[in-house]
Formats: structure tokens, C-alpha cells, sequence
């Protein structure tokens, strides 16, 4: 809460954070390619819940070069084969949200999501009170994808 409630101004881009501290459970990350690198979402939706973030601090797909954005979709193509070998999702989401009022939590960095989602997933608890239950932590989740996305081609 102490993040979410803060000013703006004075928090630091965690996606420029998170790029500069080593790989690990702490960070989330766990891969990196040329341009972009790939994350758990610290407050996911679903395990498995990942992005592709650049390492450019740019909000805007034209801010990319073509190489970069050819390397976004191949890291989003594998994440979806990862995480079907993992989770046996029955589909997924995949997007951006461009912009804080297209629901950006962080508008200023751009990133891409990708959510493995099954039916029933959202639950009355979701629906009623707006919290979310994801039924591992961040640390199995972690180990999984990592360990799956060396493994996966």
C-alpha cells in the first residue's frame, strides 16, 4: 500500500529497477533477451501471470525499434508455450495497456501481459470484494516458469 499510495513522482520505474538487480526471486525476473526481459507480475491475476518489458524506458510501441518489437512478440509466443507446458491453461490474455487511463499501472514504462486463464477462474470472491486468489506463491511460481522456460523452445 505504501507503494500504491505514494507520490508518483518520487517512486522510482520498477521495470528500470527491477532490470538493474540480479535475476532472482526477489526481482522476479528470469529471462533476458537483447531488448526486453520477462517477469512474474508482482500482483498477478492468475499463476503464471508474466509480462515482456524493454529494457528502454519508453511508454510507446513506436519508441521501439523493429528489432525490439519482432523480439517482443517471440518472447510473448514463448511465454504462452511456457506457460502452456506449466499450467495447461485453457486460454490466455495478451496485451498492453497504453496509457493510465487504458488501466496502466505503470503508463510510463510500456509492457506487454500475459495472462493464463481457465474457466471458472474468476470467482465470487473476485467479483464481490475485489480480491484476488492465487493458489501459489510467487517463489513456486518462479521456480516453475524459470525452470520451464530453459526447457520450453
Amino acid at each position: 500500500m505504501k507503494y500504491i499510495q505514494g507520490d508518483a513522482a518520487e517512486r522510482a520505474c520498477a521495470f528500470c529497477l527491477a532490470a538493474e538487480r540480479e535475476d532472482g526471486q526477489e526481482n522476479l525476473v528470469f529471462h533476458r533477451g537483447e531488448n526486453l526481459f520477462m517477469i512474474l507480475n508482482r500482483y498477478p491475476y492468475t499463476s503464471g501471470h508474466m509480462m515482456c518489458v524493454p529494457f528502454l524506458h519508453v511508454s510507446k510501441l513506436d519508441d521501439l525499434t523493429s528489432e525490439a518489437r519482432c523480439e517482443l512478440m517471440e518472447l510473448v509466443a514463448k511465454a504462452v508455450r511456457v506457460l502452456s507446458d506449466v499450467y495447461k491453461p485453457e486460454g490466455f490474455n495478451v496485451g498492453m495497456n497504453l496509457g493510465s487511463v487504458a488501466g496502466a499501472g505503470i503508463a510510463d514504462h510500456l509492457h506487454m501481459h500475459i495472462v493464463p486463464r481457465w474457466g471458472g477462474d474468476t470467482s465470487f470472491i473476485s467479483i464481490l470484494s475485489g480480491t484476488r486468489v492465487v493458489p501459489e506463491s510467487l517463489e513456486v511460481t518462479y521456480q516453475k516458469v524459470k525452470e520451464a522456460w530453459e526447457r520450453v523452445d
